[in-house]
């Protein structure tokens, strides 16, 4: 049960880690994507995942399927800023021409490393960002992205790892996008978040460079609130705070999202309307617009990665079942 196979979306090659309790499925080709968490124990889906004739939209928005990586994330002010001396200009890819989601959408991966043992399988991909142009001309500091996904039981884990080529201090800014099902039952699940305050967001969603208090609603994050009439597309700081997202059934079947304290500053939840099907838990490492607001790195997350530097990031998922399942 503990090992990888292959198999195929829309003729692009997929790695399939296989435990007891999940198959998780990833397509390197196609932007490094998780695109699908099968539950075996409960027989159910985890992610929103796209189907094969879903093919065009993924090209267009790959961040609207699975766990697609972001980097940055967010939002940027008209795309553009300068950082170290060096000017930025990141497509304008939004309807008030500012840009959304980063440089990284379905670039090609390569497989570098599979693993398999008694307790697990894992996979490692790699890419360099001086194999696409494209990234090079709005993000000229080369880095090399390496990602190990770890499958153990009913835990995921992601490892990432960067790599600075240049011989210039960058700024670096990474998130995920998990589009985790709630299967229209909103008010069958309950989401636990330890957050700090909240980042209202000006009439282009972008932060308007103030930190407010959570209002009574949010507040509900720290003790469990039940998603029932949510609305989401919030922006979150944790602060001190664990850096953790319970999301649990009323029977008691849920995940645990976590990721390292040192490097995740925020969380963003969207449900893509008033929550119903879907909700996004993202962890951010910086806020959306980091190198344009008014706030010291400490608190926007943004890293500044000096020339040589490898920096390593966590991100762990566990599936939580009712005892009667363990």
């Amino acid at each position: 049960m503990k090992k990888v196979t292959k198999g195929h979306w829309n003729g692009y090659d997929t790695y399939i880690l296989h435990s007891r309790e999940l198959e998780v499925t990833l397509l390197p080709r196609l932007g490094n994507n998780v695109i699908r968490i099968w539950d075996h124990i409960q027989q159910r889906e985890i992610l929103r995942r796209p189907d094969e004739g879903d093919l065009d939209f993924y090209l267009q928005k790959p961040y609207h399927f699975g766990i697609p990586l972001l980097i940055p994330p967010g939002r940027i002010r008209k795309g553009h800023f300068n950082y170290g001396g060096q000017d930025y200009q990141f497509d304008q890819n939004t309807a008030n021409d500012n840009h959304i989601h980063g440089l990284h959408r379905t670039q090609a991966w390569c497989v570098s490393d599979i693993e398999e043992d008694d307790d697990g399988c894992a996979i490692t991909t790699e890419f360099t960002t001086t194999d696409d142009p494209n990234w090079v001309r709005q993000y000229p500091v080369p880095l090399k992205l390496e990602v190990t996904f770890r499958l153990q039981g009913a835990s995921l884990k992601q490892t990432f790892k960067i790599t600075s080529l240049g011989d210039k201090p960058a700024p670096f800014g990474l998130g995920l996008h998990t589009w985790f099902l709630i299967d229209s039952i909103p008010e069958q699940w309950t989401l636990k978040l330890p957050v700090s305050g909240t980042y209202p967001l000006d009439e282009e969603l972008l932060p308007t460079g103030v930190k407010a208090p959570l209002d009574e609603t949010l507040d509900q994050l720290n003790t469990g609130l039940n998603l029932k009439g949510t609305n989401f597309d919030t922006t979150l700081s944790i602060d001190d705070l664990p850096v953790q997202a319970d999301l649990l059934r009323n029977d008691g079947y849920g995940l645990r999202y976590s990721a390292d304290p040192q490097y995740f500053k925020h969380w963003v939840l969207y449900t893509k309307g008033e929550a119903d099907q879907f909700l996004c838990i993202e962890p951010y490492t910086w806020l959306p617009d980091a190198p344009n607001l008014p706030f010291p790195t400490e608190e926007t997350g943004l890293i500044d990665l000096q020339p040589g530097q490898v920096v390593e990031l966590n991100v762990n998922l566990e599936i939580i079942y009712p005892s009667a399942e363990a």
